[in-house]
């Protein structure tokens, strides 16, 4: 019953933007802190950036700081990553996490593909 769901990936421009989106349901989405995360073929999972439970800190990879900018939206229980000037090394799939410090649980979603051409 768990489940985030990402959206809001696609095709965009270098110098772009995109805004992806988390929907969670199945737990107290108040309670666990989002990040969003990235995977390319042939490199490691990145953290791209990351906000407490109630959105008071956040935290983000300095490949893209300055650029993207995470926020949440407790009452809507959904997560966003704003990404303005898009590069083509910002290609990958885009997956939101939640985590709970209190319990340690971790929950994934399916990941949305970003493709920023070159």
């Amino acid at each position: 019953q768990v489940q985030l769901v990402e959206s809001g990936g696609g095709l965009v421009q270098p110098g772009g933007s995109l805004r992806l989106s988390c929907a969670a349901s199945g737990f107290t989405f108040s309670s666990y802190a989002m990040s969003w995360y990235r995977r390319t073929p042939g490199k490691e999972r990145e953290l791209v950036a990351a906000i407490t439970s109630a959105g008071g800190s956040t935290n983000y990879a300095d490949s893209v700081k300055g650029r993207f900018t995470i926020s949440r939206d407790n009452a809507e229980n959904t997560v966003y990553l704003q990404m303005n000037s898009l590069k083509p090394e910002d290609t990958a799939v885009y997956y939101c996490n939640a985590k709970s410090r209190a319990t340690g649980w971790s929950f994934w979603g399916q990941g949305t593909q970003v493709t920023v051409s070159s």
